[in-house]
């Protein structure tokens, strides 16, 4: 799924009110960490994440990693925060963001 720079704009402007709901420890981007990101975009559909750590090159690649592991469409990264989206699989009456066709 592909998004239009409109469309991302309103799910930053979504997300901005969202507190994270996976943290990232020093530990990085392991397989359980994954899982709980998986569940959490299931479950909710437009995820934050917080990263623990100072090195910027390293939050871009967790940032690409997330992205490939989970097919989860990158909406915003700013400082040590990341933001993801991906639609849910169920019917779209119980789609939990509604993001506008533009």
């Amino acid at each position: 799924m592909k998004l239009t720079t409109k469309q991302i704009a309103h799910l930053r402007g979504l997300a901005h009110s969202l507190n994270p709901v996976v943290m990232i420890g020093n530990n990085g981007l392991t397989e359980n960490v994954i899982k709980e990101i998986d569940v959490n975009l299931n479950a909710h559909e437009l995820i934050k994440v917080q990263v623990a750590g100072d090195d910027r090159d390293a939050r871009k690649a967790i940032y690409a990693d997330i992205c490939t592991a989970t097919g989860a469409i990158a909406v915003h990264h700013i400082g040590k925060q990341l933001v993801f989206y991906r639609a849910s699989n169920t019917i779209k009456e119980s789609a939990k963001v509604v993001v506008p066709k533009m």
